[in-house]
C-alpha cells in the first residue's frame, strides 16, 4: 500500500483535534456526577463505537478475528485494560491541578513512553532512527518535548494564577496522580504496537486504510472493562445508577433534560474513539516511520487542546508571562511537527527511489 506522510501527520492532527474536545461535553452535564458522565462516555468510546466501526470497515471481520494469534489478542486486551487505569488517574489529575498542566505532562509522558518503549521491545528502535531522515524525525520529537515542556510551564503559571483566586490547587496530589496517567497511557500505544499482528491480517482481507479498526476492539474492550468494573462499584457505593433514568436537581432547584445529558455522555466517547479512528487512518500512511504516530498523536492532542482553550478564552484575564510562554510552546509544536514531516519524506522518497532503482 502506498503511504503518503503528509496525509498522514494530516490524519493524526484530525486525531488530536477529536481529543482535545472530547471532554467539552461534560459541561453540558452540570448535575450529573463524575461517576455518570464517565462510564457513558466509556460505553460509547471503548466498546459501542470500536464494534460497530469495525464491522462497517473491516470486510471478515469475524475471520479476522479468528485468525489472529491468541496470545496477540490476550496482550492487547490486557495492556488495554491497565489503560483504563490510566484513563481515570488522567481525569483525578484534572481535579488537582487543572486540565492544561495534566494535558501537558500527562501526554509529555505517553508520547515519550508510546513511542520508545515499543521499540526497544521490538529491538529495533536505534535502527528506526538510522533510516534516511531518521535523524530529522528524532530531532522533530525531541523538539516537540521542548514544545510540551513550554505548554506545561505555560498551564503551570496559569493554574498558579488561577489558585489565587480559591481554586483546588494541589501540586503534590496532581503531580504523583499526573505521572501515573502518563505512564498508563503510553501502555496503550505499546497495546496497540502489540495487535499489529491484526492488522496484517485485516489487511489480507482488504481492510485497506481501516486495517487497524479491528485491533481496537481489543485494546479498547479491555480499558472498557476495567472502568466497566471500577465505576459499577462507585455508582453502587454513591447509590447514583438513578441519574442515568432521572437527572438529579440543581442547588438551585433546576433539573437538566435526560435525553441532552444522554447526548452529551455519548458525544463524549464519540469523540474520545474519532482520535483514534483517525490515529489508525494516519498510521497507515506513515510508512516507514510508523513508530512516530504515538508521538505525533500526543504532540498534536497538546497543541489542539492549548490552541482551543485560547480560541475558548480560558487564557483571558492572565498575564502576559504566562500567554506568551504557551504562544513559544505552540509555535515550537508546529516547528517539531514540520521537522517530523519533512524526515519522514525524505525517508519516504529514499525508499520509492531505491525501488525504482532496482535496489
Amino acid at each position: 500500500m502506498e503511504s503518503n506522510v503528509f496525509l498522514g501527520v494530516a490524519l493524526h492532527a484530525i486525531g488530536g483535534l477529536a481529543a482535545s474536545t472530547c471532554f467539552v461535553p461534560q459541561k453540558g452535564t452540570p448535575n450529573w456526577s463524575y461517576q455518570s458522565f464517565w462510564l457513558l462516555m466509556c460505553l460509547a468510546s471503548w466498546l459501542l463505537m470500536p464494534i460497530g466501526v469495525a464491522f462497517l470497515t473491516v470486510p471478515d471481520l469475524v475471520d479476522v478475528i479468528k485468525e489472529s494469534p491468541n496470545d496477540v489478542l490476550v496482550n492487547t486486551t490486557l495492556l488495554g485494560a491497565v489503560y483504563g487505569f490510566g484513563g481515570m488517574a488522567f481525569g483525578l489529575a484534572i481535579r488537582y491541578i487543572g486540565f492544561s498542566l495534566t494535558y501537558s505532562i500527562a501526554i509529555g509522558i505517553s508520547a515519550i513512553l508510546g513511542t520508545v518503549v515499543p521499540g526497544i521491545l521490538n529491538g529495533n528502535l536505534i535502527a528506526n532512527f538510522q533510516k534516511p531522515g531518521g535523524l530529522l524525525v528524532l530531532a522533530g520529537l525531541t523538539v516537540s518535548l521542548l514544545g510540551v515542556a513550554f505548554c506545561g510551564l505555560a498551564g503551570f503559571r496559569k493554574e498558579k494564577e488561577v489558585s489565587k483566586e480559591g481554586s483546588t490547587f494541589d501540586a503534590k496530589k496532581g503531580t504523583v496522580i499526573v505521572i501515573l496517567a502518563g505512564i498508563l497511557s503510553a501502555v496503550f500505544g505499546i497495546s496497540l504496537e502489540q495487535g499489529a499482528p491484526i492488522d496484517a491480517i485485516a489487511e489480507a482481507k482488504g481492510a485497506g486504510n481501516f486495517q487497524g479498526n479491528a485491533k481496537f476492539i481489543f485494546a479498547m474492550g479491555g480499558a472498557f472493562i476495567t472502568n466497566l468494573i471500577w465505576w459499577s462499584v462507585v455508582h453502587f457505593r454513591a447509590k447514583t445508577w438513578k441519574e442515568y433514568t432521572k437527572v438529579p436537581q440543581s442547588t438551585d432547584g433546576k433539573s437538566g433534560s435526560l435525553p441532552t445529558y444522554l447526548f452529551f455522555g455519548l458525544l463524549a466517547g464519540v469523540l474520545w474513539y474519532c482520535q483514534f479512528f483517525f490515529y489508525g487512518l494516519g498510521h497507515v500512511q506513515m510508512g516507514a516511520f510508523k513508530f512516530i504516530s504515538w508521538g505525533i498523536h500526543m504532540s498534536m492532542l497538546i497543541f489542539f487542546s492549548f490552541g482551543i482553550g485560547l480560541i475558548l478564552k480560558e487564557w483571558s484575564g492572565l498575564s502576559k508571562k504566562v500567554t506568551n510562554t504557551l504562544l513559544v510552546g505552540l509555535a515550537v509544536l508546529l516547528g517539531a511537527f514540520g521537522l517530523i514531516t519533512y524526515g519522514s519524506y525524505i525517508g519516504e522518497n529514499s525508499g520509492t527511489e531505491a525501488t525504482s532503482n532496482g535496489h
